[in-house]
């Protein structure tokens, strides 16, 4: 069983993490993993950072911009997690955009995922129906699972689409704006946090977007299976450093 199903079979509420491979510093990638599951955070969302950025904010798209100047590129990434699965045991998911996937070539990609221990991608800008028709057996064949994005603005037939062809958990965007944007989660948000959990998909839900503290933290997983944090935690990491990442899940999860 893929690592990530096994994860989502846990009764509590899970806490992933975003970060961006390269960042601060070119070779943090690997000793963020370690010290992220030493701290108890549930899943990683490893960022591969691109020149164009859609759906990210200005701290991961800063973020992205450093790391692409510190020279992470495919090829560096996939080298430094040739050996994670020695040193890391919890679900590894890659995030990132279509075009260096494409540029790497998709069975190549996938392939190498595999062979790494990677469990799982997210690409926001890769079509629920292209993927469907063209990429769905290549993904099934190296074992990944691809997570898709719904937002406030999702129709309740795309919704069901979307469900029906994953195999691990939706990414619940909390709203229609990028990520880090918003301060906490009001009525609007509540109400659709409840709207898609009544819908009883067959693919447990994670929230993103606007989760900085454990206030948000745990008005999200109320509704849904888990929480995902970017912004705050590379805000973190620029601040404190790599050492520090435990004060920062300890606050999420609010223990001292």
């Amino acid at each position: 069983m893929n690592r990530i199903n096994k994860k989502l079979q846990e009764n509590k509420a899970l806490l992933s993490i975003y970060f961006t491979a390269g960042y601060p510093n070119l070779h943090d990638t690997e000793t963020i993993l370690q010290n992220l599951e030493a701290s108890g955070v549930d899943m990683i969302e490893i960022g591969l950072p691109f020149s164009d950025p859609l759906a990210d904010g200005p701290t991961i798209q800063a973020s992205s911009t450093q790391a692409l100047k510190n020279g992470m590129t495919t090829e560096v990434l996939f080298d430094q997690l040739k050996d994670v699965r020695k040193s890391v045991s919890i679900p590894l998911i890659i995030m990132g955009y279509f075009n260096p996937m494409l540029q790497y070539g998709i069975d190549a990609f996938c392939k190498k995922c595999a062979e790494i221990g990677i469990d799982g991608l997210i690409i926001p800008d890769l079509p629920v129906d292209v993927y469907n028709e063209q990429y769905k057996t290549t993904f099934e064949k190296f074992g990944l699972i691809n997570v898709f994005l719904i937002t406030p603005q999702t129709s309740v037939e795309r919704i069901h689409f979307i469900d029906s062809i994953s195999n691990g958990f939706i990414y619940m965007v909390s709203s229609a704006s990028v990520t880090g944007s918003q301060s906490g989660f009001g009525e609007v948000q509540s109400n659709y946090f409840k709207r898609i959990s009544n819908m009883n998909l067959k693919n447990p839900q994670i929230i993103g977007f606007g989760i900085s503290n454990n206030e948000t933290f745990t008005q999200a997983t109320t509704y849904a299976k888990g929480a995902i944090i970017g912004s705050a935690f590379i805000k973190h990491l620029s601040k404190e450093g790599v050492k520090e990442t435990d004060s920062f899940v300890k606050s999420i999860l609010n223990k001292t």
